[in-house]
């Protein structure tokens, strides 16, 4: 297992994180400066922060700063009610692989959505073995493009109080499944993005990433599952604030050669994003060292 101790060169800042900066909206151009400034060598940014500064101008920015990408945050959202939902569910699909490319970025992650219409608080239907259909054929027919273009996909299963609305693939077994099925030969080009908040409750964790071995780990990452939650959301907390036992699970990931990034994301309304993000990013290298 790799000592972080020493410095946090495997440390990268999902944009999330500090997405806002004393309550308020921070851009990405800044966010790259303050990651780039403080060492931090590769970031994942949402698809929403690069529209809003320009795909181009956040590329130039990546790559005259020596950025990676640990990962690009997100494809996904398959299911829908109709054949035209379903069209543009794809269509929205191939722009991320098209994004992704652009940015260099390790992988695509999925979230691969859940019951069509229950995200905007009204579910169209409770067929969520339907949803989880519709999940896998829009995951067979965009591996297909990405494929070609050279972008892994990376699905990423959540925490199951997420099925209705975000997320009806809730288990790395579930992820699993879809990537044995839907690319059999392990080549590389479907895997996982495994995150400690959604899946450090599971039992079957270490023999599920034992199973995925080296070509199905695509991502990893961190943040903290705080007691008592306030926000099942947006209440995130800092590594080593919370209960999940994080360097388990990277030994468990690293173990199987696993040699990427640690990539921090946070979702925290009520703390986090109240902060300065100096003082987050700066508490992000400082527990990369010492509990990640």
């Amino acid at each position: 297992m790799r000592d972080f101790s020493q410095d946090h060169r495997w440390l990268s800042i999902n944009t999330a994180t500090v997405r806002r900066s004393g309550g308020q909206e921070l851009p990405l151009p800044a966010i790259i400066e303050a990651c780039a400034e403080r060492g931090i060598r590769a970031i994942s940014p949402w698809r929403d922060q690069v529209h809003a500064a320009g795909l181009a101008d956040v590329s130039r920015m990546v790559r005259e700063h020596g950025l990676a990408l640990s990962g690009y945050c997100r494809g996904g959202m398959f299911p829908a009610a109709d054949a035209a939902g379903l069209q543009a569910a794809h269509d929205d699909n191939r722009r991320a692989v098209d994004e992704a490319r652009e940015l260099n970025a390790a992988c695509l992650v999925l979230v691969v959505g859940g019951l069509p219409g229950a995200l905007q608080g009204r579910a169209a239907h409770k067929d969520i073995a339907g949803a989880r259909e519709q999940v896998r054929e829009g995951i067979a027919t965009l591996l297909e493009y990405a494929r070609g273009v050279g972008m892994p996909l990376a699905i990423e299963p959540l925490h199951p109080m997420y099925a209705a609305d975000r997320a009806c693939v809730n288990t790395m077994e579930q992820a699993l499944d879809l990537c044995d099925a839907l690319d059999p030969r392990r080549s590389g080009a479907l895997g996982v993005a495994v995150d400690v908040y959604h899946v450090w409750w599971d039992p079957k964790l270490q023999q599920q990433i034992a199973r995925a071995g080296k070509e199905r780990l695509l991502a990893f990452h961190v943040c903290d599952w705080l007691t008592p939650t306030t926000d099942l959301l947006n209440d995130r907390g800092m590594m080593g604030d919370g209960v999940i036992d994080i360097p388990r699970i990277r030994g468990w990931v690293e173990a199987q050669g696993f040699a990427g990034f640690s990539e921090v994301e946070i979702f925290s309304t009520g703390n986090w994003w109240q902060r300065p993000h100096a003082e987050v990013l700066d508490t992000c290298i400082a527990r990369h060292r010492s509990v990640v």
